[in-house]
């Protein structure tokens, strides 16, 4: 009989399908007949101009009459270099997320005195609701940390007193509020997750509210809750050159597009999770990773560089990897010649990666990196300007600090809703319409008939 329900199933399921694809197909050309600029992208390759924001700006190319010029990628926080920010904090020997969290949601660097202030009220706020961890991340526990922590932040709605009002004062209460807990949503949803899914044991720590945001990660997801300095200062800086990175990137501009209609900070943020989850988007760097473990597995000599690009070249002509004909961690919308970000990480990384035994990976990775654009040339005869993004080489720093894949996005997470608050905060006090753009209807009138004429 369940087989029976099971085919029925999908008998109905299929006959969906096959109405759809009889009755919604558009051709690639539609869009260039009516003018659609697909991914809001410019046919130069240029982002669609939507709105205006002081939080932070992406640079990556200038347009010199009417042609694109490549330049060095540059990133800024409320103007500030990423670059100097991190040697600002390199050079005082101290974390820095917490100063970015500040930075980018009031649009100044804090004093001292700040900084402490805020730095406590994160502290204060980084404890879960008595009986969450049980009701909400245990109850339902999922294979993918991603979903529970969309879950988890819509369930928070239900602890707030005043979880509707959209006032500037409450949206930065509940911003501090929810960065201050994401650390701890994910460790213990990983945990969760480790204990019905992989039958491992769990380990449930609580946050230590002396702890910085990276050292409480690292506390929390070890069973032990051990860490040294060196490995909580690399994953504090992971957390700072992920906070934000412009309007235009997918996750922010859902935030953007969800607050547009006024509702609470609650559904905008889970909005920007969902975004975040897909492997177009936050979910990138566990592709990187993927590849490399396939290179690393049909290579034999990780620094031939002709083995190593002519592999290159089979995974463009897809006779290896996944098929799709891309090498992964290569090439960005925005940044042509550099991405700042993947530069400041692999700067950062380099010591821990000589001190873990993890040189010949990290070779590998800047080989491919180096290697990339001649493999484009030979397969597909042009000369691209690509770069390594951030994806290169943020999964091989979380690999070399222990941190399991499965985290990886929910990291991602952790640091980008630092940016999501400070855009949701922007299109709220300054946006003021709903944001809803035109979609080109190709449709023909159709004449209702009777169901037994059908």
């Amino acid at each position: 009989m369940v087989d029976m329900m099971k085919n029925m199933d999908s008998q109905v399921i299929d006959s969906l399908c096959g109405e759809f694809q009889d009755n919604n197909l558009i051709q690639p050309k539609m869009f260039s007949k009516y003018g659609v600029k697909r991914g809001l992208r410019n046919a130069d390759g240029t982002g669609v101009l939507a709105g205006i924001t002081c939080v932070s700006n992406v640079h990556g190319y200038m347009v010199n009459e009417g042609e694109v010029e490549p330049i060095e990628g540059r990133l800024t926080y409320r103007g500030h270099n990423l670059y100097d920010l991190l040697d600002g904090f390199d050079s005082e020997d101290r974390f820095g997320f917490a100063e970015t969290s500040y930075l980018l949601l009031s649009g100044s660097l804090p004093n001292q005195e700040e900084l402490d202030a805020f730095t406590d009220l994160l502290a204060d706020a980084c404890a879960l609701p008595d009986g969450f961890t049980e009701d909400v991340i245990m109850r339902a526990p999922s294979r993918d940390i991603m979903n529970k922590l969309a879950v988890s932040t819509l369930a928070l709605y239900s602890y707030d007193p005043n979880p509707d009002d959209t006032s500037l004062e409450n949206i930065v209460r509940q911003s501090v509020n929810l960065i201050a807990k994401f650390p701890v949503i994910i460790s213990h949803a990983y945990q969760a997750k480790r204990r019905y899914f992989d039958n491992a044991s769990m380990f449930l720590h609580m946050p230590d509210r002396n702890y910085t945001t990276a050292e409480n990660i690292l506390s929390l997801i070890r069973p032990d809750g051990m860490f040294t300095r060196e490995e909580a200062m690399l994953l504090d800086r992971c957390l700072i050159i992920h906070a934000e990175h412009g309007g235009g990137n997918n996750s922010a501009f859902t935030t953007r597009v969800v607050s547009s209609s006024a509702t609470d900070t609650y559904s905008a943020i889970a909005a920007a999770i969902g975004s975040l989850k897909g492997p177009r988007h936050g979910g990138a760097n566990l592709r990187v990773c993927k590849q490399f473990d396939e290179m690393k597995e049909n290579i034999s000599n990780w620094e031939d560089e002709d083995e190593v690009l002519d592999y290159l070249c089979k995974i463009l002509r897809k006779e290896a990897g996944d098929g799709s004909g891309l090498i992964y961690g290569m090439g960005h919308a925005v940044y042509t010649l550099s991405d700042p970000r993947a530069v400041a990480l692999k700067n950062t990384a380099r010591p821990l990666a000589a001190q873990k035994g993890f040189e010949r990976e990290f070779n590998l990775i800047e080989l491919t990196e180096r290697l990339a654009p001649e493999a484009f040339y030979r397969v597909r005869g042009e000369h691209k300007i690509m770069c390594a993004n951030v994806d290169m080489y943020s999964g091989l720093v979380y690999q070399m600090l222990g941190i399991p894949s499965e985290m990886f996005t929910p990291l991602f997470a952790t640091a980008r809703i630092v940016g999501w608050l400070a855009h949701r905060i922007e299109e709220t006090v300054t946006g003021g319409k709903i944001i809803r753009p035109a979609y080109k209807p190709i449709i023909s009138r159709a004449k209702y008939t009777s169901i037994s004429d059908r």
